[in-house]
This record gives structure tokens, C-alpha cells and sequence, in this order.
């Protein structure tokens, strides 16, 4: 009788284990975000965009970074 319930005890500690092993799906590995420091502060780059450094007319460096989309890509919804 005390093997079975020993057994009985053991089975209720191994079966929540088992069904939690089973349902966990892999996760995906998702590329490091790019963050560009702009003028208005430091923002992540949205998909399918670029950075560049920024510069004045005259051509010189702003010290912040631009961001840079191309056509049909919208920056920020």
C-alpha cells in the first residue's frame, strides 16, 4: 500500500512537468534594434529604415543622427 501511494504521490509531481514540456514553442531570435541618438533624443530605427549622420548645409557634422527611409516606407506609425 505505501509503494502506491508513494507512486500515486510521484506521478502528481511528474505530470504537471510533462504537459508544460510539451506545449512550449521555440522562440525566434529577433535581430538587435538599432537605435539613432537625433536631434528630438534617442529613437529606435523602424524597420526597412537606415541612419546616417546628420550634417548642416554647409556640410558640416550636427552630432545627431538622421533617419532614413525610402519611398513608400512610412518612419513612424
Amino acid at each position: 500500500m505505501r509503494k502506491l501511494l508513494v507512486l500515486a504521490g510521484a506521478l502528481l509531481i511528474a505530470l504537471p512537468a510533462v504537459a508544460t514540456a510539451k506545449t512550449k514553442k521555440p522562440v525566434k531570435r529577433q535581430p538587435p534594434q538599432q537605435i539613432a541618438c537625433t536631434v528630438i533624443g534617442c529613437v529606435p530605427v523602424p524597420p526597412g529604415c537606415g541612419q546616417t549622420p546628420g550634417r548642416t548645409w554647409s556640410g558640416m557634422p550636427t552630432g545627431g543622427d538622421v533617419i532614413v527611409c525610402p519611398p513608400g516606407v512610412a518612419p513612424f506609425r
